[in-house]
């Protein structure tokens, strides 16, 4: 019997996931790949508290950096990750390619298979990031493209981008979304008393508090329009930005401003019973809160820009401002509703699936 291949995952806070998209990821490959390869997953010391480590997760093995994954620091968490990784898997797959001037080094002394996943979005186009930051962030860009034996994006503008800036051909593989569940009032009756507003009719947002997540729109949109209610959860005090819509719209009688959950029966309880689900981001490709609320059978109101449109393929509600979403909210009957939850459902089924993801990885990685 041939031995299992090593595949080592760096980049991501770690698993189990509690952070974001490519920690969603790497834990459900982790739970779909590790029967058949050997896999490694690296996690962040400072995000899980030392009780809370495990040895394996699933069948993958877990190895803990005492370095923060984010802000200056996560630089050299990807750089001590990435070492080890290189000197020890058969595939390092790299989720997110900061502090890619490294890659250069390391390819010159290890030869491996090299697969980076570049996520959605162009890095260094966001609004929040100051100039140098962004420049950094498309030089990472740029030398992970060149330095990857295959490059992964997970939508096709991104695709074109790379192309486009780096000359770079890159595999297109999206998230799954269906590890959501809809969980009823009657089910858990702890969490309708945790949140008594699930017995009303209510709109669901769920991001970041960062400018180009557009919030601020959605607020103002609900400032005008009280036929229901906002439910709207961020993490409000990670930004000046998310602090000051915090402040203004706390005691708004049609607004629920709720902190970040991540409890998953909680989220996938507020999401699932909502009417409408308004995603609000500008700046990315597949994300994986857009395809949770289409496998919830969620209809789906969404700011307008391409990616939102070839991920919905064109069939949701579309808004580019707090005027045009007032008028969709006033004009989405139930009729609509209805209708539409059944085409995202469908759409989600079809496309934004575990299994799918899986097995398009599983290709990638050996062949």
């Amino acid at each position: 019997m041939n031995p299992k291949l090593k595949v080592h995952f760096v980049g991501t806070h770690g698993v189990p996931a509690r952070y974001g998209g490519f920690e969603t990821l790497a834990d459900f490959l982790s739970q779909y790949l590790s029967d058949k390869m050997d896999l490694t997953v690296y996690c962040s010391g400072k995000a899980y508290k030392k009780e809370e480590r495990l040895e394996k997760y699933y069948n993958a093995s877990l190895y803990y950096i005492p370095i923060a994954a984010n802000g200056f620091k996560g630089i050299f968490y990807d750089m001590i990750s990435l070492f080890r990784a290189f000197g020890k898997a058969d595939v390092v797959v790299f989720l997110g390619p900061a502090g890619s001037g490294f890659l250069t080094f390391m390819n010159a002394f290890f030869k491996k298979k090299l697969i980076i996943n570049h996520g959605g979005l162009n890095e260094w186009e966001r609004e929040k990031l100051p100039v140098f930051q962004r420049k950094y962030a498309k030089f990472n860009h740029k030398v992970a493209a060149h330095k990857a034996s295959i490059n992964i994006v997970d939508n096709e503008l991104y695709r074109k981008s790379l192309l486009e800036n780096f000359h770079a051909d890159s595999v297109i593989i999206r998230y799954g979304g269906d590890h959501v569940r809809k969980i009823s009032p009657e089910e858990r009756p702890d969490l309708e008393s945790k949140y008594p507003f699930v017995r009303e009719k209510y709109a669901v947002s769920v991001s970041r508090a960062q400018i180009d997540n557009n919030l601020h729109l959605v607020l103002e949109a609900f400032e005008n329009f009280d036929k229901y209610k906002l439910i709207l959860v961020s993490n409000w005090n990670i930004s000046g930005y998310g602090k000051d819509l915090f402040a203004k719209y706390k005691n708004h009688p049609n607004i629920v401003l709720l902190d970040a959950i991540y409890d998953k029966d909680s989220l996938d309880f507020i999401r699932g019973n909502a009417r409408i689900y308004i995603h609000t981001h500008s700046r990315c490709g597949t994300a994986p809160s857009l395809v949770e609320a289409m496998s919830l059978g969620k209809a789906i109101v969404s700011y307008d820009v391409p990616t939102n449109r070839e991920t919905t393929q064109n069939q949701a509600f579309f808004f580019s401002d707090s005027n045009s979403l007032i008028e969709i909210l006033k004009k989405l009957d139930d009729e609509k509703v209805k209708s539409n939850e059944q085409l995202m459902q469908h759409i989600a089924s079809e496309n934004y699936t575990w299994d799918v993801v899986a097995a398009q990885y599983t290709k990638t990685i050996e062949g």
